[in-house]
């Protein structure tokens, strides 16, 4: 995916033009999509949540500005937000309910569709639980870096740290990395 021109870089109207929502939109769908599934294994909520990262950007558009990051890393951040806020949903009603519920029907060419999707981010998935002995802010700036292909200053801005912060962080993280990776069977279950 290729990043927009300088002349793209203003996304502010996309909450009230819908024609620049659809060119944003098709244009990040995939990238947003694969994030998610690299954090979601449910189709149906995959899907609820990609639609969600959209409904989240066409309300916080306006908000975007180029000069702190790229259009991707501010999206990933809009992204890992509601992925955040519905995790926290999910442990409430859990909590409250003992079930999920609320689900909508998909198709079975969406449920495919996502279901491969979901598969081809197995392997991410794993990596995630093995960074789950991350302290938070560590292991979101190593995925943000290592797995969703941001750039340090970028993944910085989404986390609202300076990058010579961020650096000496993901410094750190590597070497906290390697040490859990060494011991696979300790951190994946």
């Amino acid at each position: 995916m290729s990043e927009p021109s300088r002349a793209d870089d203003d996304i502010s109207s996309i909450g009230a033009d819908p024609v620049a929502f659809e060119v944003f939109y098709r244009r990040h769908l995939e990238a947003v999509g694969r994030f998610v599934a690299r954090r979601v294994d449910d189709p149906h909520l995959a899907a609820d949540l990609t639609a969600d990262v959209f409904l989240a950007v066409i309300e916080s558009a306006a908000g975007y500005r180029p000069d702190r990051g790229s259009q991707i890393g501010w999206l990933y951040g809009v992204a890992r937000n509601v992925i955040g806020d519905e995790r926290r949903r999910a442990a409430q009603r859990l909590r409250v309910t003992g079930r999920l519920a609320g689900r909508r029907d998909l198709g079975p060419d969406d449920i495919a569709r996502i279901e491969e999707r979901i598969d081809a981010e197995s392997a991410a998935r794993r990596t995630h639980r093995a960074l789950s002995e991350l302290p938070e802010g560590t292991r979101t700036l190593v995925e943000l870096v290592a797995v969703d292909g941001l750039t340090v200053a970028e993944a910085a801005t989404v986390l609202g740290v300076s990058p010579v912060a961020a650096r000496v962080r993901l410094h750190r993280a590597r070497r906290l990395v390697r040490a859990v990776l060494a011991h696979p069977a300790t951190t994946l279950a």
